[in-house]
C-alpha cells in the first residue's frame, strides 16, 4: 500500500514562507497524482494544488494562485508545497493525497491515499 507522510508545518507570521513535504513510499504503477488539500476549522476540505506524473501541474486554487507552488523530487519520492506570502486565512491542516491515474482528480473522495496532515498556523 502507498503511504504518505506530511511534514513541515508550524507557526509562521503573515507574509512569511513555509515548505511542506509529502514523502511517499510503496508506490508501483505507471502514473500517479499528488494533491495538496487543506481543511480549516468548520470548513470542508478543499483542493489547493495537484501535480500529475504525466502532465505536471493540473490545477491551482484561486485562493493560493501566485503564492503557492508544487514540485516533486522523484529521487526522494517527495512532493513539496512551497507557500509564500502566507495569510491568516491560510491557517489549516494540510494534507497530501495520492491518486493512481494520469490526471488529477478535483474531489477529495477521488483520492485513494492520504497522509495524516500537518498543521499550518499563520498568526502574529
Amino acid at each position: 500500500q502507498l503511504q504518505l507522510v506530511e511534514s513541515g508545518g508550524g507557526l509562521v507570521q503573515p507574509g512569511g514562507s513555509l515548505r511542506l513535504s509529502c514523502a511517499a513510499s510503496g508506490f508501483t504503477g505507471n502514473y500517479y497524482n499528488i494533491g495538496w488539500f487543506r481543511q480549516a476549522p468548520g470548513k470542508e476540505r478543499e483542493g489547493v494544488l495537484c501535480i500529475s506524473s504525466r502532465d505536471g501541474v493540473q490545477y491551482v486554487a484561486d485562493s493560493v494562485k501566485g503564492r503557492f507552488t508544487i514540485s516533486r523530487d522523484n529521487a526522494k519520492n517527495t512532493v513539496y508545497l512551497q507557500m509564500n506570502s502566507l495569510k491568516p486565512e491560510d491557517t489549516a491542516v494540510y494534507y497530501c493525497a495520492a491518486d493512481l491515474g494520469s490526471r488529477c482528480p478535483r474531489r477529495p473522495n477521488e483520492y485513494d491515499y492520504w497522509g495524516q496532515g500537518t498543521q499550518v498556523t499563520v498568526s502574529s
